[in-house]
């Protein structure tokens, strides 16, 4: 299934030593040079690797340990649980998170995270993904000295950016961040030539934040003594558009709570959305206006968000759910997993589709005999994973059934 054509039956790849695919086609018009290794997959689907848009890996281990119903509460009950982990149980937890993506069929990650972990294991791994490290700052007067200090994080953290492993910048959320501060931080990712990945329209409080500056956030404000971020009501993306931070190397994640408006910014801004549909279901009862955001244009990945939220992660089900919303065929489901993950990151020129010249991150997904392979890849889910290849390197194998 190499996504930029129909399905292939008993197609073929062929890869060179580097891992990046030479041919692609029926395997009588595939060469088979001498010495070349073979392997025969049955009854499987083999497509391009999943492309996750948005996880938060350094979670790994957390499930059911975080139930609380109310998103604050929610958000205070990870910051408790993180506090008590250790830098080397980020490490190995983020390694465990990296390991069980492969499992699940994904081969490019885009993480967000506060401990450094996730890059750090995405480079020990040989992994491929973007790391986006997070910085925090309500009050406007410490905006200064956050961004000195993420700085620092920053430069400590670039060595593990080798390979296909990029660090990108995260200002978290518009209830944990001041204008000056995003506005910052973009100059330091504008500066850096890094991405950016950014919470926005999210919880209701978050608008009502920015709004009238009204809800539990604005109350955690008030009792830190934080001022009200802005006297005009504007809406979180349009808070975001006018502190630079929007552009095209920014993935905005989430994004429930936007209207015509902002979709505008958005696009005008040629940003990329992470849509995470089960979990925006599981903590805010809510679905993103995704048809909108296609409609418009915008370049659009899905993502399972952390095992926090939902449990296990499996990007299949998310490309499920958002089937339910779109209206997606099968066929679109299975390229919004792919090349549509690729497209909204900006590596589409190296992964996302079976291409000659591009990576061999593929993965396989047994399937049966059938002759509708994207849907039974859909229902088959994270449970149907047989291999998963990183550049032509098995990353996951299941040897039996």
């Amino acid at each position: 299934m190499p996504v930029v054509g129909p399905a292939i039956r008993d197609g073929a790849v062929l890869l060179d030593a580097a891992g990046r695919i030479i041919a692609v086609g029926p395997d009588a018009t595939v060469p088979s040079p001498p010495q070349t290794a073979r392997e025969h997959l049955t009854d499987a689907a083999l497509l391009p690797g999943l492309i996750n848009t948005h996880t938060h890996l350094e979670l790994t281990g957390f499930a059911g340990q975080a139930e609380e119903g109310e998103f604050w509460a929610w958000i205070k009950r990870i910051i408790a649980i993180k506090a008590a982990r250790s830098e080397e149980a980020f490490f190995e937890a983020a390694c465990t998170g990296i390991r069980d993506q492969w499992s699940a069929g994904v081969t490019t990650v885009c993480d967000t995270g506060s401990t450094g972990a996730v890059i750090a294991a995405l480079d020990h791994l040989g992994a491929s993904g973007f790391a986006h490290h997070e910085v925090f700052g309500m009050h406007p007067e410490m905006a200064d000295a956050a961004i000195r200090a993420f700085t620092v994080e920053l430069d400590r953290l670039a060595r593990h950016a080798t390979g296909r492993v990029g660090l990108g910048v995260s200002p978290h959320a518009a209830y944990t961040v001041s204008g000056p501060l995003y506005r910052a931080a973009a100059n330091v990712a504008r500066a850096h030539g890094v991405p950016m990945a950014v919470h926005v329209a999210e919880p209701p409080a978050e608008s009502a934040l920015l709004r009238d500056f009204t809800g539990v956030f604005a109350e955690m404000w008030t009792e830190h003594g934080v001022p009200r971020p802005t006297e005009t009501p504007v809406t979180p993306v349009a808070w975001l558009e006018q502190h630079g931070v929007l552009s095209e190397r920014t993935l905005c994640v989430h994004v429930i709570d936007a209207g015509a408006e902002d979709i505008a910014l958005m696009q005008r801004h040629h940003c990329a959305v992470a849509h995470c549909p089960r979990s925006n279901r599981r903590h805010h009862g809510a679905d993103a206006p995704v048809r909108d955001y296609l409609e418009a244009g915008l370049r659009l990945g899905l993502g399972t968000d952390s095992e926090v939220s939902v449990d296990p992660p499996d990007l299949i089900a998310e490309a499920r759910a958002a089937q339910a919303l779109t209206g997606w065929s099968a066929a679109d489901a299975v390229r919004a997993l792919t090349l549509g993950g690729a497209e909204a990151l900006g590596v589409a020129h190296v992964t996302g589709t079976l291409e000659a010249g591009k990576v061999a991150d593929m993965v396989a997904v047994r399937v049966g005999e059938t002759d509708a392979p994207e849907a039974a890849v859909l229902a088959a889910g994270r449970g149907g994973v047989i291999g998963t290849w990183l550049g032509g390197r098995p990353v996951h194998r299941v040897t039996s059934r």
